[in-house]
């Protein structure tokens, strides 16, 4: 459901209620945000870092390796043009 922001202030508890539910809720018009449930974001948010799930996954399908690079304030940087 669309819920204004002065709709989802008065009713939160409706809005928690719905989207503890399951049923995602989506507030505001200009930049809206969607209310979810802690159980449905837990499932639907990444369950490990992205490089080195692509890490991992590269090693998997034929042997590809990939050295990390290093971390840290002194790391150079190229910007493309």
């Amino acid at each position: 459901m669309n819920w204004s922001v002065a709709d989802a202030k008065a009713r939160l508890s409706e809005v928690l209620r719905l989207a503890r539910a399951g049923e995602p809720q989506v507030v505001g018009a200009q930049e809206p945000c969607v209310v979810i449930s802690v159980a449905e974001y837990e499932r639907t948010r990444p369950k490990e870092h992205l490089g080195r799930a692509l890490l991992a996954i590269g090693e998997r399908v034929g042997g590809v390796e990939f050295e990390a690079p290093p971390r840290g304030p002194d790391r150079s940087v190229t910007m493309p043009d």
